[in-house]
């Protein structure tokens, strides 16, 4: 099958379980697949665009409605939709980071967070994470400290992920956000992973900023996310534009600087709505996830040689496993090498993993059905034997 132009139809979803890491969230709903039809064309959403002539206060189709209905769900004040979290890391920094500025991430940040950073003219000031692979509010303080005594100021920002890409863990952003505001720090919590998986509210937490990835975590199109605010903060981040043009004396009324005036807007942008209400209902059903995860995770841990090098039990879907000790060892001497795993699952109907890794990889269950996770656990179990690997009790 063809798109055209020589671009094979994408069948992914309809012929695999896709345990791929960062797709999992993201796969569309099919109100969304809809929408993506319908609104195509690049300025679809404009059509009844009037005054004050800005994205978000558009009323048919209702994403003025959207956006107030994403930041009470978010429990913060006022949202934009972006294109991606990036872009929403891009706007924060460039409101609060001067050159020189330290700036928090930590250890497990993923590296949009550093660009923002760096984009900024900020410096980077990594709070470790301990040996179990997580931020605690405790190296916060010391971080903290450290870049007080460094820089003679406190960190300007900071990044704190909600769960990180790099392991999935889970990290207690309640507690580092307070003593973040115990020190004057902005938290922007990172939600990549969680907004759109799991119930998530902001001032709950604490924090000032959350950042939501549609594409990876809300069953949306790419490129989209949220960046959702207090008031306090919105007043900053979200300013209106003050520039005026020394010959024609233009002004731009109500345009945000920090979303170049608009930022997401047609097919992206109702594909996200579209699939808001099944996102607004699956976060409520997150043990199930867990559940079905449990089951993948329990057939891994049962063949010899397997360790988990996430947090365990598991408080997300998002795994990072060490296969160097079992099917690693099959690799050494198997005439595929390292892409004997992915192949054998492949013809299993299981598609997700990084082609040759076999030591350590990620994968993310979230999505699949009670079926499909017994399916997935049998799965790898039976490429362990079929290699003459043993399965403990």
């Amino acid at each position: 099958m063809k798109c055209g132009a020589g671009i094979e139809a994408r069948q992914v979803n309809e012929l695999f379980i896709n345990v791929d890491p960062i797709q999992a969230g993201g796969r569309l709903t099919g109100d969304a697949i809809k929408a993506i039809i319908a609104y195509g064309d690049g300025y679809s959403v404009c059509d009844n665009c009037r005054k004050p002539n800005r994205l978000d206060c558009i009323s048919k189709p209702p994403i003025a409605e959207f956006h107030k209905d994403v930041a009470a769900w978010l429990g913060m004040d006022a949202a934009r939709m972006m294109p991606g979290a990036r872009r929403a890391f891009q706007a924060v920094a460039h409101t609060y980071v001067n050159k020189g500025d330290p700036v928090l991430l930590t250890s497990l940040s993923h590296y949009t967070e550093f660009l923002a950073v760096e984009e900024a003219g900020g410096v980077a000031c990594e709070i470790p994470a301990d040996a179990g692979h997580i931020v605690t509010p405790e190296a916060t303080v010391a971080k903290i400290d450290e870049v007080k005594k460094k820089f003679g100021k406190a960190p300007v920002l900071a990044f704190i992920d909600h769960v990180d890409y790099q392991c999935g863990n889970l990290h207690d952003v309640t507690g580092i956000a307070k003593v973040a505001r115990e020190n004057d720090v902005p938290v922007l919590c990172n939600g990549a992973y969680t907004v759109g998986i799991l119930p998530v509210d902001g001032k709950a937490m604490g924090v000032d900023f959350v950042v939501g990835s549609g594409h990876k975590s809300m069953a949306s199109p790419a490129p989209s996310g949220v960046l959702a605010t207090t008031a306090e903060r919105a007043k900053e981040v979200f300013r209106t534009t003050t520039i005026e043009g020394d010959v024609t004396k233009r002004r731009f009324g109500v345009k945000e600087p920090e979303l170049m005036g608009c930022t997401l807007m047609g097919a992206t942008l109702v594909g996200m709505m579209a699939s808001f209400p099944h996102v607004k209902e699956r976060v409520k059903h997150f043990d199930r996830e867990l559940e079905n995860n449990k089951i993948v995770m329990e057939a891994l841990l049962s063949i010899d040689g397997t360790k988990i090098l996430s947090e365990y039990p598991r408080k997300h879907t998002l795994t990072r496993v060490d296969t160097t000790g079992s099917f690693d060892r099959i690799a050494e001497t198997h005439k595929k090498k390292g892409f004997f795993l992915s192949s054998a699952l492949n013809d299993k109907g299981i598609f997700g993993l990084i082609p040759g890794a076999t030591r350590v990889w990620k994968f993310n269950t979230y999505g699949t059905t009670r079926k499909q996770a017994r399916y997935l656990a049998d799965a790898f179990v039976a490429v362990a034997q079929e290699n003459g690997m043993k399965i403990g009790a």
